[in-house]
Parts: C-alpha cells; structure tokens; sequence
C-alpha cells in the first residue's frame, strides 16, 4: 500500500467551511499520514487552531514562485478579488493561487498519493482513505463525454489544457475529469509538469499563470488520459466517493436530508458548493457535527427519519 495524505487549499472566507470540513475528517477518517492545509500567509493565524498532529498548516508562500508575490492586504481596494502580482505574467487572482498551491502540494508531499479536499466537501461516513487511494492502482474519477462543445467555460479549460500539454486534436464531446475528493499519484503530477515544461518551454507554474483559464482537475485527467504509462497505472473510475450539489441554488435542510437520501453506499463525502450560500448552520445540524460527542451517529442516509430516537452509544 502507499501512503496517503489530504490536501486542502483554503483561505480566510471559507474558514468556517473547512471548519466543517477538518471536523468530519477528524470524526470518519482514518488510512491518511497527513493532512496539509496551504492558506495564504496572513490567514495563517486564523487556522492555527485547526493543526494538529495530524493536520499540518502550510503558508502559501512556502510552495509558490519567488516571483509571485501577493499584493499587500492594505492596497486590495483596487481589485475585489485578492491579487497576485509578476514581473513574469499579468496579475492571477486567488482562485488561480488555489490551484497551482494544490499542484505544488501534491509535488512537495512526502507521501505517493495525496486526496484534495476543497474547503466545501465534508465527510458523513466512516473512510479509509487509506484503503481507497493507497492501492496498487490510483483512482481516476472521470464522467465521460461530459463536456460537449456548448460548455463554454468548460471548453475553453480544455482548449488550454491542450495547449499546457501539447494535445494536438482535441474532439467533443470530452471526458471530464472535475470532480470532489479526487486522488493524485505524485510521479504522475510531476510528469504532467514536466510535460507542460516541454509543451510550453516554461516552468509550469509560470505557464499556468500567463494562461490563466484552466482547471487542475483537467489537465490532471488530461495527462494521465493521452499517457499510455500513467493512465496504466490508474484505475478509471465513474463512481465518485463524494454526492455534489453544483448548483447555485441555496438549500435548506430538508433538501439537504434529501441530498444524502440521493448518496450511494459507497459515497461518504458531501460537497454543497460554496457558492450556493447555503447555511453553514444548516449543513451542521444536518450532519450533526455540532455535537459535543463526536460518538454521536451522522446524520447519514442510513439513519435518516430515525433521528430524534438516536442515543449515544456508550461505544463506536
């Protein structure tokens, strides 16, 4: 088996998000060495109350470039979104940071395989990551013919993948290979960036950033999908562990109990996407994870309708 660490890229905003987030790890999870949380510098502070011995918080600027820089919180007023200033490329905002920060997590970690959690997922489930990501074989989730040519936003991800690394034909519908709880093998990413080194002649965070509009999800599937080497030593898969609401539509709680009614046996991960902006409250007292005993059952699929007759159990 190979080891196994979670990854998490976060930031001040979404902090009571990962809140829930690192709770249901400590709750449900078990087969990980570490979970490393990259928050940009000055929020450092704010998630050291979340570190442990095993949950580790990592100043972005530890994994990013020396000429990527991030414009002063004091002189933020000239843009809404957090910028990242270079002599090398125009200014990226902090979505892309999040995602060269995961690719940069995943080549420093000392461990094979790393599981990304973003800040909106959560686990509801007992999980041996361990088990599920540190096989032979690393877990490729993958929705095919996902992407037809009418996705806009979408294709123009693919159309710079393509060009990261070197596709040269490109056809639609495409596989798509964004997901929750997605698996990385560490050899893999560090060919992909090496692929993207020998597509584009420059260093791949650097080429990520004079691009822009990309998803790591992508070019990750992308790569191991067009290597006959990498994709041999992945085990495609179309059943995502993690049940996700991708809409923008707020839930309340009933169509969050509804939500978990929908999940399979073999998903034991949430994500309500932050956008949706719905209540952190009600996601909590849904999966029960205010409760001062973590022994307290989950609010789960299997318990659903039986919850004003549960007891804690004295044992787990």
């Amino acid at each position: 088996m190979h080891s196994v660490a979670l990854l998490t890229a976060s930031y001040a905003k979404d902090i009571e998000r990962f809140s829930l987030l690192s709770e249901s790890i400590d709750t449900w999870l078990t087969g990980y060495t570490r979970h490393y949380v990259l928050v940009n510098d000055e929020d450092v502070p704010l998630f050291e109350r979340f570190a442990s011995d095993k949950r580790v918080i990592v100043p972005a600027s530890r994994y990013l470039p020396k000429w990527l820089f991030a414009l002063p919180p004091a002189l933020q007023f000239i843009s809404k979104r957090r910028v990242w200033l270079s002599l090398l490329s125009s200014p990226v905002h902090g979505w892309h940071i999040q995602q060269i920060l995961k690719i940069a997590g995943v080549l420093n970690a000392p461990e094979q395989r790393v599981c990304i959690l973003d800040s909106d997922n959560l686990f509801f489930r007992e999980f041996d990551v361990g088990q599920y990501a540190g096989g032979e074989k690393t877990p490729l989730f993958v929705t095919p013919r996902g992407i037809d040519a009418g996705h806009p936003l979408h294709v123009l991800w693919l159309r710079t993948v393509d060009q990261l690394l070197g596709i040269k034909e490109r056809a639609f519908p495409a596989e798509d290979y964004v997901g929750n709880a997605l698996v990385w093998d560490k050899d893999a990413a560090r060919a992909m960036t090496d692929a993207i080194k020998s597509a584009t002649g420059l260093n791949w965070a650097l080429a990520l950033c004079r691009k822009k509009k990309f998803s790591e999800y992508l070019l990750y599937g992308n790569f191991v999908a067009n290597s006959p080497e990498y994709l041999a030593r992945h085990r495609v898969t179309e059943d995502s562990i993690a049940v996700s609401h991708w809409d923008d539509t707020p839930l309340d709680r009933p169509a969050i109990e509804a939500l978990m009614h929908a999940a399979s046996p073999e998903q034991v991960a949430l994500c309500i996407q932050s956008y949706s902006s719905t209540s952190i409250d009600d996601i909590r007292d849904v999966f029960r994870l205010s409760s001062r005993d973590r022994r307290s059952p989950s609010l789960s699929p299997d318990h659903m309708g039986d919850a004003p007759a549960f007891e804690t159990p004295k044992t787990r």
